[in-house]
């Protein structure tokens, strides 16, 4: 699991860069706490970010 700084410029990443609002994290934390997942996959399984994005998300992660 990733550490909670990192956790933290990965949520402001999804926010600020990607645009994600803040109701569709809400949703993605609730899924995460019934199906427990990396954040980047829950948020793309439920349709809350496109598969650019998901792309775009694992990039980031790579050079963060």
């Amino acid at each position: 699991m990733m550490q909670s700084a990192s956790y933290s410029k990965l949520v402001r990443f999804l926010q600020e860069d990607l645009h994600i609002s803040s109701s569709s994290m809400a949703i993605a934390f609730k899924y995460i706490e019934q199906d427990p997942g990396p954040l980047p996959m829950i948020l793309w399984r439920y349709g809350l970010v496109t598969l650019e994005q998901l792309d775009r998300i694992y990039d980031w992660m790579e050079t963060a």
